[in-house]
């Protein structure tokens, strides 16, 4: 209590001594952390519970921080700890996600060559124990990080197979797995190649370098390029220089950083020899595509060098770095903008529970291309091709946010151990899946069928056949027709889920993404835009 008395003795001296040489700003500062210490001081000493003071004044940070950007963050000594299990490029651990489902604890994803896919570990298994402490109860992130470790570390794993009546335990030694930040690459059709990018970590720029050479070696008379940026949240930004580089002329300035402080704004230029300044160049982006992958783009569309094609970027275009507090405690904290060579900034400028809010195009500022054409600013890039994301149907969304897919490829990889390849791979079994619906709890209502379901319970007819109870008798006859109709509709996209998760318990992560590329109404139009040379043309010049 002493000290914190003297606290405030001190701050009041600081804040009289501000206040005297005139510094509003500094006063207010100093008047209000002396406020801040007031009111946890009374709370402490007059508060009817006991208070812990490190979760006090951490939820005191946190909300502070919020009402800034979703970028800005306070992290406790217990977050910092998680964070060093990983770097950018790299996962320390055995190679294995967790979630819950239903009541049980299910590996849903297996990392190529990590130690868990090693020693046989495989998605649908249901994990009990890690090192002797049961995992009931705890939630997905909780176990990810009781499993994730130092590598070289042993964690102990106790686990059940799907339909086995006996668990086993299993000994792994954590590892650093790497995750590809190029999946995959190759020739699509049309003499067309494909690159898709997952983030911006270490050595993606070199990884892209060489999944670029290999396709112009093997494939002489290749006519244009496709980069897939979709759903990639960005990363380092030397990479994302780099890449642009690929494509643009040595010393050419793609990106700057603007902040509060002058001294620390920065310039960032291309600095090698480009790999190809003439092959057309289409770079695939949607709502998820953010940071890095906004830079890339952006540069790329200002420079007219690359069509971009698919929905609006995220809007992410800011800068940040971490500051020490004290007491292995850190904040990061949002010091900068970027900007690309037209000028502009990709930052959303509004925000809704965390998440830039869309502005309309007439209210965001204008800017120009090399080439003249107009761009705009303050909400994410803007593709030259728009085209609007499908809505899954409200039956996939059902099946997939419970999982019955899941589940389906969980029993359905117990009957086949192998398969052929991606490309020979046709689901023909939806009988098969349709019958195992049935022996689930699988809860699937269609629009208006809630609001049915309430009427009926509120609604209790002296007479089971009045013409209300028959009338609403006759409407949940008529909703349960179209749920059934429902499956037949959306079978055609019930079974492409199937296929790629499917596909990827057999073929992982690469063979998802090959799947996807012969089912992908972006990549046709890509293609279709890459092959039409005074199209693609007109497009960057106008």
């Amino acid at each position: 209590m002493k000290f914190g008395l003297l606290l405030v003795v001190i701050i009041t001296g600081i804040s009289m001594t501000y206040r005297f040489n005139g510094n509003d700003k500094l006063f207010e500062i100093a008047k209000n952390i002396e406020i801040f210490v007031n009111a946890y001081k009374e709370l402490h000493s007059n508060y009817v519970d006991e208070l812990d003071p490190s979760a006090l004044v951490k939820t005191g940070l946190d909300a502070m921080v919020a009402s800034l950007d979703p970028y800005t963050n306070f992290y406790s000594e217990s977050q910092i700890q998680s964070y060093r299990l990983s770097d950018d490029s790299k996962y320390q651990g055995v190679g294995a996600g967790v979630q819950v489902i239903g009541e049980k604890i299910i590996f849903t994803e297996i990392l190529e060559g990590g130690p868990a896919h090693a020693e046989g570990i495989r998605a649908g298994d249901e994990l009990l124990s890690v090192n002797g402490t049961p995992v009931t109860g705890k939630n997905a992130e909780e176990l990810n990080n009781l499993i994730r470790g130092v590598a070289g570390t042993p964690v102990k794993l106790n686990l059940r197979k799907p339909n086995a009546k006996s668990s086993q335990e299993l000994t792994l030694t954590r590892g650093e797995v790497n995750i590809p930040n190029v999946p995959y690459s190759g020739i699509v059709r049309d003499g067309i190649g494909y690159i898709a990018l997952t983030t911006f970590t270490e050595n993606a720029a070199a990884n892209i370098s060489k999944a670029f050479k290999e396709l112009k070696s093997e494939n002489p008379e290749l006519k244009g390029i496709i980069l897939d940026l979709r759903d990639n949240g960005g990363g380092l930004l030397r990479e994302a220089v780099s890449i642009s580089n690929l494509f643009i002329p040595k010393g050419v300035e793609v990106v700057t950083t603007k902040g509060k402080i002058k001294e620390k704004d920065q310039s960032f230029k291309t600095m090698s020899v480009p790999e190809d300044l003439d092959i057309p160049v289409a770079v695939l982006i949607n709502e998820r595509s953010a940071s890095a992958s906004e830079i890339v783009s952006g540069v790329l569309q200002d420079l007219d060098r690359a069509v971009l094609i698919g929905q609006r970027s995220y809007g992410k275009g800011l800068v940040q770095n971490f500051f020490e507090l004290g007491y292995n405690n850190r904040m990061k904290i949002t010091t900068s903008k970027y900007y690309i060579p037209s000028g502009r900034c990709i930052q959303g400028v509004a925000y809704e529970n965390g998440e830039p809010v869309n502005i309309p195009d007439e209210k965001r500022s204008k800017f120009k291309t090399k080439n003249g054409r107009t761009v705009l600013d303050g909400g994410g890039v803007t593709p030259d091709i728009r085209i609007d994301a499908k809505e899954k149907s409200e039956l996939t969304k059902a099946l997939l946010d419970q999982n019955m897919i899941f589940e389906y490829a969980t029993q359905y990889v117990l009957t086949k151990d192998s398969l052929r390849s991606v490309d020979d791979f046709k689901f023909t079994d939806y009988d098969g899946f349709l019958a195992f619906l049935k022996t689930k709890k699988f809860d699937f209502k269609i629009k208006g069928e809630a609001e049915l379901e309430t009427i009926q319970k509120q609604y209790q007819s002296p007479v089971a056949t009045s013409p209300i109870d028959l009338e609403l008798k006759n409407l949940q006859a008529k909703m349960q027709g179209m749920k059934e109709k429902a499956y037949t509709e959306n079978k055609r996209e019930i079974v492409l889920e199937i296929e790629k998760e499917l596909i990827g318990r057999y073929f992982f992560q690469k063979g998802k993404t090959k799947l996807r590329l012969s089912r992908d109404q972006e990549i046709d139009e890509a293609i279709s835009l890459l092959t039409d040379k005074k199209r693609y043309q007109d497009i960057l010049k106008n």
